[in-house]
């Protein structure tokens, strides 16, 4: 057997299940957890195997692993699927597990999508797993702390398996022209594009590869004739999963960093997951109030516009309407302080409670309300040659606070040089006031 011969020559087996590894060693693009160094690795060799989640996209070995795991720590393997198997099939399995362990034999139990059940059948592993009927080996998808419970992941280690770069994905085809004894029918750019195409799923990879391992050597295939005998794996997505989450999270740091470039990546890879348009177009309208604010007023209007737009027109034609904001919040010019000014501003009325307005600036509709002081000495800021009355707006029990402190950049440089106006002039008419109150007195 050679270096890249990993198993049965009869093409009836599916080829990724004819290239499954034989051993840890045999796994590619995991190195943080199966190289020398790396903590399966240190598990292993301490022969102190723990339960654990394995986390990671389609097509990175999971279920290759929790097998491979199984035989190095010389354990029975019994794997079940959280999508078709149930309470009683687990019951079985405690109960066969519980027979080898006063054999003197350990179980390995995998559950893959173990993301799937529900709270109950999660719960109901907890024993088995505490008092060491089984060790757990769960695989899943989506993100551990969302979708699994607290119970569960307290008595778990939860192990990242990463997407499968461009070097593993070279390494899974030449075991394959091992495997056949033969090149791939592919030139230098069709193999590159197939690699691509995977998206970091070996599994996929394969499973394209099995369709072109009949062709003769010669010709080879070149771009566009590999591409009409494949087809591209659709963008890892998931609307209501992680993914969902990521990106969004991705293009809004992107635009806050003023990338316009990465911005429109990062929607087109959402519009191709099948994002729904109207989340981000929300989610965009939210920056443009978050993270532009006042430094660029345009910015709400212009988001509520191409909102308008795509609502109007629909995709494709509106998509346009959507990559042209992307654009424009990206370069427009970036300020939070107005989002800060108002979580100052909630904090401070936390704290303060009920303080009453101060009366002058009350209105006094009945006489008693005037007999009470409601609306006494109130200076009407037309009537002032300034415009500007400076006259106290905050309760009278509370010193005036400054929750809004605009940036340097966009509009709110003028709106900077308007509150210094005022502020100023605010300062003045108090000391006249002052000084009017002591010249009485």
């Amino acid at each position: 057997m050679n270096e890249f011969d990993f198993g049965d020559t009869n093409k009836d087996v599916p080829l990724a299940e004819a290239l499954r590894p034989h051993t840890l060693d045999d796994v590619v693009g995991q190195d943080g957890l199966l190289g020398d160094d790396g903590r399966l690795r240190l598990m292993l060799a301490r022969d102190n195997l723990a339960s654990i989640i394995l986390w990671g996209p389609p097509g990175t070995g999971k279920t290759t692993i929790a097998r491979l795991l199984a035989d190095a720590a010389s354990m029975e393997f019994e794997p079940v699927s959280a999508v078709f198997d149930g309470v009683a099939d687990l019951r079985k399995i405690f109960a066969r597990a519980e027979t080898r362990l006063r054999d003197g034999k350990r179980t390995l139990l995998f559950v893959d999508e173990v993301h799937r059940f529900n709270k109950a059948q999660q719960d109901g592993l907890l024993p088995r797993v505490e008092d060491g009927t089984v060790t757990l080996v769960g695989a899943t998808t989506e993100n551990p702390s969302f979708a699994l419970n607290g119970a569960l992941l307290s008595r778990a280690q939860v192990l990242v398996l990463e997407r499968l770069n461009n070097a593993a994905l070279e390494s899974i085809l030449k075991r394959v022209e091992a495997h056949i004894n033969a090149p791939l029918a592919l030139d230098e750019d069709a193999r590159a594009a197939l690699i691509a195409m995977a998206d970091g799923d070996g599994r996929y990879l394969l499973n394209m590869a099995s369709l072109l391992i009949d062709l003769p050597a010669a010709p080879r295939l070149d771009l566009d004739s590999m591409a009409r005998l494949v087809t591209s794996k659709a963008p890892a997505f998931d609307k209501a999963g992680d993914q969902h989450y990521n990106l969004m999270s991705a293009l809004h740091k992107t635009l806050r960093s003023s990338d316009a470039d990465a911005g429109l990546y990062w929607l087109a890879r959402m519009l191709a997951g099948g994002e729904d348009p109207h989340y981000i177009l929300r989610r965009l309208t939210r920056f443009a109030s978050e993270d532009i604010g006042l430094a660029e007023p345009e910015a709400l209007p212009r988001a509520l516009a191409a909102w308008q737009a795509f609502e109007r027109l629909g995709s494709p034609e509106g998509d346009l309407a959507i990559a042209g904001l992307v654009i424009y919040l990206a370069t427009a010019p970036k300020s939070n302080a107005a989002y800060k000014a108002y979580k100052a501003a909630t904090r401070a009325a936390d704290v303060t409670g009920s303080l009453s307005p101060p009366a002058h600036i009350l209105n006094a509709p009945t006489k008693m309300m005037k007999e009470l002081g409601y609306g006494a000495n109130y200076q009407y800021d037309h009537d002032d040659p300034d415009g500007f009355s400076g006259q106290n707006c905050f309760p009278d029990e509370m010193e005036r606070a400054q929750f809004y402190h605009p940036v340097e950049r966009g509009y709110e440089r003028e709106i900077a040089k308007r509150l210094a106006y005022w502020d100023k002039l605010r300062q003045q008419k108090h000391m006249v006031a002052t000084n009017d109150i002591n010249n009485d007195t």
